[in-house]
């Protein structure tokens, strides 16, 4: 159920990465693809007053794979994104609680 969030990508890039970005990580996590979705946020930054490029930011929502398998996961998504052009990007692990998570209704 990993569910990755982006923000501060142009929809083509996400586009470009998001199959090769997948199958890196489904074999990294050890997860059927099926599983991963990626959503993009279309945000504008503003700064002094300005509009402004912003930061890319990656956001990962899963359940705790441990240090080892977070920071494979973190580099691989580093990786492609630099593949596509952008040089500055920032990506944070959402860890969520099993015990309170739900799939239609059931507990997970």
């Amino acid at each position: 159920m990993p569910q990755i969030i982006i923000r501060g990508m142009s929809q083509e890039d996400v586009k470009t990465i998001s199959k090769q970005l997948v199958t890196e990580l489904t074999e990294c996590i050890g997860c059927p693809r099926e599983y991963f979705t990626i959503e993009l946020l279309q945000t504008i930054c503003i700064s002094e007053g300005e509009v402004s490029k912003g930061t890319l930011f990656v956001q990962v929502n899963w359940f705790d794979r441990g240090q080892a398998v977070q920071d494979q996961a973190a580099a691989i998504l580093d990786r492609n994104i630099r593949n596509v052009g952008y040089s500055e990007i920032e990506i944070f692990f959402l860890v969520l609680d099993e015990n309170k998570y739900y799939e239609n209704g059931c507990h997970y």
